[in-house]
């Protein structure tokens, strides 16, 4: 009899969606048992957003807030593995999927069962993973592999490009002069042979090394440049958010948030990794090397 599995996941785009089709759609042919549940939340987060309404969520999101979640029925009460879609906003879990993380009844099967965390993103996911790890262990859930797109452009392009598919609703070519935004449509497909590594280890009930074998076959997108940046960002949001949280009138903090993300990103960013590549990096290669690890590690 096949295995149980549980595909769940939170969308707007439809981007992790298909990322998770491709995942599971092996291990169904595999004559596995997959439940795919797709949560939403009441109301639900526009798509296409607006400005105002993207950049409305990063104070709440950051300080960890959760909503309502639309009614979801979850078919069996223990499952063989769980495979968590998740994605980053303002370097942090999306509000729904954090709400999901606390939802007693998806707590309630993540505990003693084997997780597999799916992310597609812009480029910046690890304090996300980081903070995602810690939830899943307060659960009692046993993490088991990580999987992380990206997009692979430039950071000032992809800043672009994400910009113009989130505001404008499509995922085409800006002005038809720009690369298509977020994870690639061949990255999308080849997430299918990720499933080839799962499936020895979901049958065996054993999951040592498959993590290393997701690394091996660059199934995890890790930057130095990036992973630099995003350390740096991660101070100024929370204290961004923790001042904004406490406005009665947000709207005007959150334009300054803006500029100041516009600023960092062609600015201070630049200066940043020009400097740490002069002076930091070229003596930093065994710490860059720990560091790395750590990212990609699942404890």
């Amino acid at each position: 009899m096949g295995k149980k599995v549980l595909a769940i996941f939170y969308s707007q785009s439809g981007q992790l969606a298909d990322i998770i089709g491709s995942l599971t759609a092996p291990l169904a042919e595999a004559g596995d048992l997959v439940e795919v549940v797709r949560i939403e939340t009441v109301p639900d987060y526009p798509f296409p957003w607006t400005t105002e309404s993207f950049y409305a969520v990063m104070p709440d999101c950051v300080m960890g807030a959760r909503t309502t979640l639309a009614p979801f029925t979850l078919r069996e009460s223990a499952y063989d593995l769980i495979i968590l879609g998740y994605q980053a906003w303002f370097l942090y879990p999306s509000i729904p999927v954090n709400t999901l993380l606390h939802h007693q009844a998806f707590r309630d099967v993540l505990k003693d069962t084997p997780v597999i965390t799916v992310t597609g993103a812009r480029n910046m996911w690890l304090n996300t993973f980081l903070e995602i790890k810690k939830t899943l262990r307060s659960a009692g859930a046993r993490l088991v592999g990580n999987i992380a797109l990206i997009d692979r452009h430039p950071n000032h392009i992809s800043f672009v490009t994400i910009f113009h598919w989130l505001l404008g609703g499509k995922k085409d070519r800006y002005l038809k002069i720009f690369p298509y935004p977020g994870v690639s449509a061949a990255d999308i497909r080849r997430t299918s042979e990720f499933a080839g590594l799962i499936l020895p280890h979901l049958h065996r009930g054993e999951w040592e090394g498959l993590q290393a074998s997701l690394i091996a076959r660059k199934a995890v997108a890790t930057r130095y440049s990036l992973w630099l940046l995003e350390s740096k960002a991660i101070p100024t949001y929370v204290v961004w958010a923790r001042f904004i949280v406490k406005r009665k009138k947000r709207k005007a903090w959150l334009a300054g948030f803006r500029y100041y993300l516009l600023f960092s990103l062609f600015v201070a960013a630049p200066i940043l990794l020009a400097v740490d590549a002069v002076l930091i990096r070229p003596f930093s290669s065994k710490r860059i090397k720990e560091k790395r690890h750590y990212y990609e590690s699942l404890t």
